[in-house]
């Protein structure tokens, strides 16, 4: 029904419309406006006319919503080096309310993160770390409405480690015990030998011979 109306109108208002139109960007008319002229030059198609019009109060439509660009701050310790193997399972929640996830990590000096919010989205307000791993180091941290827990193992360390980040929602919410389960390898990790020093030279031992003096001794004997 739309394109039956437009087709009954005249090209000169069609063009008079996209020309003066306020919804649509200045390049955008100028382009509708040369591309209908010389469709009715080559063609002389009132449909077509009819399908350029309708297209130009699309592109109105479209013009009128403005494009939200969201601006994000850049990771503040996204240069940290990450590991070779890092997998993070879901996180699950037990029957007393404590959060558990599995972790499966390489010890080659780069760290497996995991990223969880508090409930109803957004960072935790405070966190901390009790009982810390023992084979490895744990590091947490706020970052574009989330929270991360930062694994590094020690390097070459091939077994397994536990730890537990305490996460406060604040607000005067009760706090959550997220329980790390982390599984490490050491696959492929070279641990550097340190450098073995020279060894000092002995000092040259000086013998020293003593010279023997021979005394003379003469008795003169009593006449």
């Amino acid at each position: 029904m739309l394109f039956l109306i437009i087709d009954r109108l005249s090209p000169r208002f069609v063009l008079f419309y996209i020309r003066t139109s306020i919804f649509l960007p200045r390049e955008a008319r100028h382009i509708l406006s040369r591309a209908l002229e010389l469709t009715v030059r080559l063609r002389g198609s009132v449909v077509t006319l009819g399908s350029a019009f309708a297209i130009s109060m699309l592109l109105s439509g479209c013009a009128q919503q403005p494009i939200v660009q969201r601006s994000v701050a850049p990771n503040p310790f996204g240069y940290q080096k990450v590991s070779a193997v890092c997998h993070v399972s879901p996180v699950t929640t037990a029957a007393d309310g404590t959060l558990n996830v599995n972790m499966t990590v390489r010890s080659d000096d780069g760290l497996c993160a995991i990223s969880v919010q508090k409930p109803g989205t957004g960072s935790y307000a405070s966190f901390g770390v009790s009982p810390a791993p023992e084979h490895g180091k744990a590091f947490l941290y706020n970052y574009d409405g989330h929270t991360y827990v930062n694994y590094t193992p020690a390097t070459a360390y091939a077994g397994t480690d536990t730890f537990t980040a305490e996460l406060i929602p604040g607000g005067g919410k009760k706090r959550e015990h997220l329980v790390v389960h982390a599984t490490v390898d050491a696959t492929g990790v070279v641990v550097a030998k340190p450098a073995v020093a020279a060894p000092t030279p002995k000092a040259a031992t000086t013998t020293t011979k003593k010279k023997t003096v021979a005394r003379h001794t003469t008795t003169h004997r009593k006449k």
